[in-house]
């Protein structure tokens, strides 16, 4: 039973995994990439390390896979800002939308 609910968070971090590049490469400016990547790729590992913890089934393990997801989670979103930011900052080409407008050449 074990190995079948391994299988199964796997595939479906490996599903996750297919998705985010897939946003990498169908999206259309630095930003939107950079959400794909960064939400779908935190989530993929963090399912692969659930499947890790499940199967080794240890105390330490499971503190080890609790700390790789915390670090992930804490880290992941400070890194795809400050990215974010360095596009703007730099002049990246955005994307302006269906209806033709920038919204943060305005400002």
């Amino acid at each position: 039973m074990t190995q079948i609910v391994i299988g199964v968070v796997l595939l479906v971090a490996g599903v996750f995994a297919v998705i985010g590049s897939l946003g990498l490469v169908r999206m259309q400016d630095v930003l939107i990439r950079m959400h794909s990547s960064s939400k779908i790729g935190t989530l993929s590992t963090g399912l692969s390390v659930l499947a890790a913890v499940i199967w080794f089934a240890d105390v330490a393990v499971s503190v080890r896979g609790g700390l790789i997801v915390l670090f992930l989670l804490l880290t992941a979103p400070i890194a795809s800002h400050m990215i974010g930011r360095a596009a703007v900052a730099t002049g990246v080409p955005l994307w302006t939308g269906r209806d033709g407008t920038d919204e943060l050449s305005a400002d």
